[in-house]
C-alpha cells in the first residue's frame, strides 16, 4: 500500500475543460478572434495559463504579445469569475480521497495552476478532505514537470519516494513523477490518450476511480 499519492488536479481531480475552454473562446471572441472547440482545449492546457493563451491564438498572431497580453487579461479575469460554472469532481474521486484518508494514506496536490489558485479550488471541492499539502508554481517552485514540487510534498511529509505514487493525466504528470523518481499512474478519464501516458512510461494505468484504488492500496 502506498503511503502518500500525490495527485494533479485538472484533468486528474476535476473535470474543468469546459469552463477553461469557455473562459478562453470568451476571451478570444473579444478580441475578434477564431474559437476552439472543447477537444481542442484538451491538447493546448497543462502548462499553466500563458502556453494555453499562446496554443490558442491564431498561428499568425503567436508572437504578437500586445494581443497576447490582451486575451491574457480578459482570460484571467473571466475565468475567475466562472472557474466552477461547470467543473466537478470525476466520479468517484471523492469517495477514494476519503478511503485514503480513513486508511491513512497521505494524499497531496501538485498542480500547474498558481499555489493560491491551486489551494482555493482544492478547499472548494473537497472540503471534507484533508490534504497533507497542496502546490502550485511559486516562488522556488517551478512549474511541471519540474520535480521540485513534488519533492517539497515529499519534504513536508517526510515520505520515502519509494512509499509515494503521484497520479496525472498528462505526459507532463508522467514526466514529473519521473523526475522526481516516484512511481507514476496515468488515468484516463482526464485530457489526454493512453497511447500519449504509455510513450511518458506511466508505471500503471487507470481507467476509473476504482483502478486506481486497487493500484494505491494492493
Amino acid at each position: 500500500m502506498k503511503k502518500l499519492v500525490l495527485f494533479d488536479l485538472d484533468g486528474t481531480l476535476i473535470n474543468s475543460i469546459d469552463d477553461l475552454a469557455d473562459s478562453t473562446n470568451y476571451a478570444l471572441q473579444q478580441c475578434g478572434l477564431p474559437l476552439h472547440t472543447v477537444d481542442e482545449y484538451k491538447y493546448f492546457v497543462g502548462n499553466s495559463v500563458d502556453p494555453l493563451i499562446r496554443r490558442a491564438l491564431p498561428e499568425e498572431e503567436k508572437e504578437n504579445q500586445e494581443l497576447f497580453d490582451r486575451v491574457k487579461k480578459i482570460y484571467l479575469s473571466y475565468y475567475a469569475a466562472h472557474s466552477k460554472d461547470k467543473t466537478r469532481p470525476y466520479p468517484g474521486i471523492s469517495d477514494l480521497l476519503s478511503r485514503c484518508n480513513k486508511a491513512g494514506v497521505l494524499v497531496a496536490v501538485v498542480s500547474n495552476k498558481p499555489d493560491d489558485i491551486t489551494a482555493d479550488v482544492v478547499r472548494y471541492y473537497f472540503p471534507q478532505i484533508h490534504f497533507a499539502a497542496t502546490m502550485g508554481p511559486k516562488e522556488g517552485i517551478p512549474k511541471k514537470p519540474d520535480p521540485a514540487g513534488v519533492r517539497e510534498v515529499l519534504r513536508i511529509t517526510g515520505i520515502a519516494l519509494e512509499d509515494a505514487l503521484y497520479v496525472g493525466d498528462t505526459w507532463v504528470d508522467m514526466q514529473t513523477a519521473q523526475n522526481s523518481g516516484v512511481q507514476s499512474c496515468g488515468v484516463l478519464w482526464g485530457f489526454r490518450t493512453r497511447q500519449e501516458l504509455v510513450e511518458n512510461h506511466a508505471d500503471f494505468i487507470a481507467a476509473n476511480a476504482a483502478e486506481l484504488a486497487e493500484i494505491i492500496f494492493k
